[in-house]
């Protein structure tokens, strides 16, 4: 009969040991869910990057004729480098473009003139067509096209055939009414671009 009580008592020795274990294996896990959402709470949320978070992009590999394409407030927004012979033909497309000077409040007033961007060569746009919001295709090369003999390179939407040049200007008698849109954004360096945030001192 005593040995039949040591018995007993190892089993329950072992089996608390055993529940000691599993319990706190469980309450690590448990630890470990709690924690999860606290910890994934100090990124920016979903909502908080389609509020328009910052992008920043790095240029340094872009090369002419190239396009980089970034989101920001949920939208592409597009890097491209153009060529001398594109910024050189920017003007000749003038008569033919409905808001040639940008009047229109379609870019920040840092922004100005034909090329408007800070640097001539280099374009950023917001990837929309104003008509219904689709996305237009670039069509970078200086040739003749089914849907502009004349053309000099620029952005042709496909589905409504609006086109704008390499500025994002658009062109008369089309449906979009509005010259694509320049995003906020500046230079952080020579190389990187900051896209949603203007530059210092920018009214």
């Amino acid at each position: 009969m005593a040995n039949e009580g040591v018995k007993e008592l190892a089993v329950d020795n072992g089996r608390r040991r055993f529940l000691t274990a599993t319990t706190a294996v469980v309450g690590a896990v448990g630890v470990g869910f709690a924690a999860a959402p606290f910890i994934a709470s100090w990124q920016p949320s979903a909502r908080a990057k389609l509020a328009g978070a910052p992008v920043t992009v790095d240029i340094t590999g872009l090369q002419e004729g190239q396009r980089l394409v970034v989101e920001w407030r949920g939208q592409p927004v597009w890097i491209v480098k153009r060529s001398k012979a594109i910024l050189d033909a920017l003007a000749s497309q003038d008569p033919r473009l409905r808001d040639p000077e940008s009047k229109e409040d379609q870019q920040p007033a840092y922004i100005k003139g034909e090329t408007r961007s800070f640097k001539p060569e280099i374009s950023v746009l917001v990837g929309v067509c104003t008509h219904l919001g689709c996305a237009p295709e670039m069509v970078a090369e200086i040739r003749p096209e089914p849907f502009d003999p004349q053309w000099k390179g620029g952005y042709f939407c496909p589905c409504h055939k609006s086109r704008y040049d390499m500025a994002g200007r658009v062109y008369q008698g089309v449906p979009a009414p509005l010259n694509l849109l320049v995003p906020p954004h500046h230079y952080a360096d020579e190389h990187t671009i900051v896209v949603g945030v203007d530059p210092q001192g920018a009214a």
